[in-house]
C-alpha cells in the first residue's frame, strides 16, 4: 500500500480534534490563570461592596494565609513544590488554597487509585524474580543489583537476563521494524500510546491491526484522553471496534471538576504475542518519523526487546487495561511461554512509574545512575524542568569529576518549557555540566547512558510532568550488546549540536529570560 493510500485509510477513520482554546481550558496553566483572574475579580468586588469592612477583611486574609503557610511548611511536599505553593498562596490566598486543595484532593481519580492499587497487589506475584539472575548481577555490579532490588520493590518489575535488545536511534527505524513485527503476530497485539494521530505512520499500523483482527488476533489499543481534544474524535473507540479492534481511552478529557488531567498515560508500549516489545519516546504520529516537519528534524529513540523481559511490559499494559475490568487477565497472557535468548548479553529491567503511589521511580533511577557514575553520564531529553533533588544530583556528579553532558532541543516545541529549561543553565554550567542544543531541530529522545555499562531508554522526561504527574515506563539496560550503540548515537548527535556557554546564556533574549524567571515560580504546576 502506498503512503498516500495509507493516509487515506487514516482519514476515513479519523478526523482532526480541536486545539487552541479547548487545550488551554483543560491545561494546568489554564486553570491557574482562570483562578487568578477569578480571585482578582472577586477581591475587587468584595472591596467595593464591603468598603467599610476592609480592615477586617485584610486581617482575616493575613491570618488565613499564615495558617496555610504553616500547613505547607509541615507537609510532605518536596522543597521546590513547597516554594511554588507558598508563592501561589501569597499571591491569591483564598483561591490559591482552593487550587491546592483541588490538586491534592484526588477528585476524579480516587476510584482509579483504588483499582490500580488492587491490580498491583494482584499482579505482584505474576512474575517471579529469579534469585539466580539477581545474584549474577550482584557479582557483576553490586550497585546495579541494589537498583534492581529497588525497582522490583516498587512494582512487579524483576531483572532479566537472556533478553535481546535492539536500539533504534531514530523514529523511522523503530517504525519500520514495528511494521515487520506486527505482520508476524499470531495471538495478541497490545498498544498503549500517549499520542495517536492520523497520517502515514498510524495509517499503515492501523491497516495491519485491522488485518490481524480479522484473522482472529486479539488486538487492543489504549491511548491517553488528551487525544480527544488534540488528535482524535471522542467516538474513536467505536470506530476501531468496527474493525474488530478493542480500544480504550485512559482518563478521557474532563473539565475542571476532575483532576484526571494531572495524571496522563505518557507510556509508549507495543507488545506482540508476549515475546516482542517496543518502548521509547516514539508516539504514533507522523512528526515522530519525520514524514512531516513541525520543529525541524525530530530526533527520537526506542528499543525492541525479545525474550522473557517482555513479560513485564505485558503486565504493565494489562494493569492499565484492567482498570475498568472486573477480572484481570494477567495469567492468560503473562504465562505465555517465551523463548530465552542465551546469546544475549547483560541484564534488562522494564519498569513503570505510577504517580499515585508516592514512589518517584523514574527520577530515582536517573539519580542512582548519576550517583554511581565514574566516568560519564550522557543524557538526551526534550525538557529540563528540574526539582531541587534532580538538579543537585546532576551538579554533584559533575563536581566530583564525572562528565555530565545534556543534549536538549535546538528548536523547541513549546515556548514555556524552553524558557524554563534555560533557567537551569547558569547553575548547571557553574558546576561543570556540559549542555548542548540540537541544531537541526527537536530532541524527543529520553536516554541516559553511563560508563559504557548501563543505560535507560523510555518515556521519562526530565520535567515535573514525567517525574511527578504521568504514568511512565522505561527499560533499564546493564551490559547489553546495544550499550555501545546508544553511546555512539549520543556522540553522533553531539556533532550536530551547538554548545551552551556562559556567554550564550548571557546573550539569550531578554524576553525568554523574563518568561523563564516568571514561570519558574509555578513550574511544578505546569
Amino acid at each position: 500500500m502506498s503512503g498516500t493510500q495509507d493516509e487515506n485509510l487514516g482519514l476515513r477513520l479519523l478526523k482532526k480534534g480541536q486545539k487552541g482554546v479547548v487545550h488551554a481550558v483543560f491545561s494546568r496553566l489554564g486553570l491557574i490563570v482562570v483562578l487568578l483572574v477569578l480571585q482578582v475579580l472577586v477581591l475587587f468586588g468584595m472591596f467595593w461592596r464591603f468598603k467599610e469592612f476592609l480592615p477586617h477583611l485584610f486581617g482575616s486574609t493575613v491570618v488565613f494565609t499564615a495558617a496555610i503557610v504553616l500547613y505547607l511548611l509541615n507537609s510532605s511536599l518536596d522543597a521546590t513544590a513547597k516554594n511554588t505553593w507558598l508563592i501561589v498562596i501569597m499571591m491569591m490566598p483564598v483561591f490559591g488554597a482552593l487550587l491546592y486543595w483541588y490538586t491534592q484532593s484526588e477528585i476524579g481519580h480516587r476510584a482509579v487509585m483504588k483499582r490500580l492499587s488492587q491490580l498491583r497487589e494482584e499482579a505482584k506475584d505474576q512474575i517471579v524474580l529469579s534469585d539466580q539472575v539477581l545474584k549474577a548481577l550482584e557479582e557483576a555490579d553490586p550497585g546495579a543489583a541494589s537498583l534492581a532490588r529497588y525497582i522490583h520493590r516498587s512494582g512487579c518489575c524483576p531483572v532479566y537476563d537472556c533478553t535481546e535488545v535492539t536500539y533504534f536511534p531514530i523514529g523511522e527505524k523503530k517504525w519500520e521494524e514495528m511494521l515487520l513485527q506486527l505482520e508476524q503476530a499470531e495471538h495478541f497485539i497490545f498498544l498503549e500510546y500517549f499520542i495517536v494521530d492520523e497520517g502515514l505512520m498510524w495509517g499503515k499500523v492501523l491497516e495491519i491491526l485491522a488485518k490481524k483482527a480479522a484473522q482472529g488476533v486479539d488486538v487492543r489499543v489504549m491511548y491517553d484522553g488528551t487525544c480527544e481534544f488534540s488528535t482524535l474524535p471522542h467516538d474513536y473507540p467505536k470506530r476501531l471496534q468496527k474493525l474488530g479492534i478493542k480500544c480504550k481511552i485512559f482518563a478521557p478529557a474532563a473539565p475542571f471538576i476532575s483532576t484526571h488531567y494531572n495524571y496522563r498515560d505518557h507510556r509508549k508500549i507495543l507488545v506482540i504475542d508476549g515475546h516482542t516489545a517496543f518502548n521509547g519516546g516514539v508516539n504514533l504520529a507522523d512528526e515522530y518519523i519525520n514524514h512531516i516537519v513541525k520543529y525541524g528534524h525530530w530526533k527520537d529513540a526506542a528499543v525492541m526487546l525479545k525474550g522473557e523481559a517482555v513479560k513485564s511490559f505485558t503486565l504493565m499494559f494489562l494493569q492499565m487495561w484492567g482498570i475498568d475490568e472486573r477480572e484481570p487477565e494477567f495469567s492468560r497472557f503473562v504465562d505465555v511461554p517465551v523463548l530465552r535468548k542465551p546469546e544475549a548479553a547483560g541484564w534488562v529491567i522494564p519498569y513503570g512509574d505510577c504517580p499515585l503511589d508516592g514512589n518517584r521511580v523514574g527520577e530515582r533511577v536517573y539519580m542512582d545512575i548519576l550517583n554511581r557514575a565514574k566516568r560519564y553520564v550522557h543524557v538526551m531529553s526534550p525538557y529540563l524542568i528540574l526539582d531541587g533533588e534532580m538538579e543537585t544530583a546532576l551538579k554533584f556528579a559533575a563536581e566530583r569529576g564525572v562528565e555530565v553532558s545534556l543534549i536538549l532541543p535546538g528548536i523547541p516545541d513549546k515556548a514555556a518549557p524552553y524558557a524554563l529549561a534555560k533557567t537551569h543553565y547558569p547553575s548547571l554550567l557553574a558546576s561543570g555540566v556540559r549542555i548542548f542544543e540540537y541544531t537541526p531541530g527537536f530532541v524527543h529522545a529520553k536516554v541516559f547512558v553511563s560508563d559504557d555499562r548501563e543505560a535507560v531508554v523510555g518515556t521519562i522526561n526530565l520535567d515535573y510532568r514525567s517525574l511527578y504527574h504521568h504514568f511512565e515506563c522505561a527499560t533499564y539496560l546493564y551490559r547489553t550488546n546495544c550499550i555501545p550503540e546508544i553511546e555512539e548515537d549520543f556522540e553522533k548527535t553531539l556533532q550536530k549540536c551547538r554548545r551552551v556557554t556562559k556567554e550564550t546564556v548571557r546573550r539569550e533574549k531578554w524576553t525568554r529570560k523574563l518568561a523563564g524567571f516568571v514561570l519558574k515560580t509555578i513550574a511544578p504546576l505546569m
